[in-house]
């Protein structure tokens, strides 16, 4: 009764006018901003905000993190991989133009019934768009911003390119960045060489890079794991002469196929 005594007063209604028009115009200008993507076309990022963001809460708690990163272009990552990651985040991603709107509709009905912004929605197009540029918040605003970027990726860069760099800078594990430091630290080689069931492995883990390893022979890996085989099969990914065992190799075969690596990868990867 007290507040609507105050605010029934003429002073305190322009007030609350004056405050709703302020807030009203910063959600507009933080809208409005958006960054300069067209230097993305020849120049690779060095770092992204994320990375920023996860190096300022070690700090905070008093501690380094270290940042493994190596940018290695379009031709040198396996094709094996830019499948298996596809069919993991983003098969729609030569189709749509930066949103998947059917998806998105799906994560908005999700948290309504939850009450709580927690499903994710994004194309590859919108994580590069919130890695490079935003941060993990589910603020409504900073979505909107989000697909705003992703637009605009799209209009400038094209599809290659964006997908080259989201290889690039999508986190694998705690301060492992790209397809290149991800493919040397858990399995000792290069990224162009990565077999079906490694590259399987590494998408199984982006959606939780830090909770899950890719060398690590958990059920739900196993089960991500033949999943994606299965969806890269279904989508003539993979070649019709290929063996079922080979492709169907358990993540504990993959593991004793690249022992020396492993120990390194699992204490990189663990929180």
């Amino acid at each position: 009764m007290l507040n609507a005594a105050i605010l029934s007063k003429p002073g305190s209604r322009r007030a609350a006018a004056a405050a709703a028009g302020v807030f009203a115009l910063a959600c507009a200008v933080y809208l409005l901003w958006l960054p300069d993507v067209a230097a993305l076309k020849k120049k690779n990022p060095a770092q992204t905000s994320y990375m920023l963001i996860k190096e300022r809460q070690a700090a905070a708690k008093g501690k380094k993190l270290g940042r493994n990163m190596v940018w290695t272009g379009w031709d040198g990552i396996s094709p094996n991989l830019k499948h298996a990651v596809l069919v993991a985040e983003d098969g729609a991603f030569y189709r749509h133009h930066g949103v998947e709107w059917n998806s998105t509709w799906e994560a908005v009905k999700t948290d309504f019934k939850t009450l709580r912004l927690a499903r994710g929605g994004s194309t590859i197009t919108q994580q590069v768009a919130r890695n490079l540029y935003l941060s993990p918040s589910k603020n409504p605003l900073r979505k909107i911003k989000e697909v705003l970027i992703a637009y605009r990726l799209e209009r400038t860069l094209g599809k290659r390119r964006i997908f080259e760099i989201y290889l690039n800078i999508a986190e694998w594990g705690k301060g492992i960045y790209g397809a290149q430091a991800a493919s040397r630290v858990y399995f000792g080689k290069s990224a162009a060489d990565l077999t079906p069931e490694e590259a399987a492995a590494l998408a199984a883990v982006l959606p939780s890079p830090r909770r899950y390893s890719p060398v690590k022979g958990t059920r739900f890996m196993q089960r991500r794991k033949s999943q994606i085989v299965g969806r890269m099969r279904a989508s003539g990914y993979l070649p019709e002469e290929a063996e079922a065992a080979d492709l169907d190799a358990s993540v504990d075969e993959v593991i004793a196929s690249t022992a020396p690596a492993v120990p390194a990868a699992e204490a990189a990867a663990s929180d």
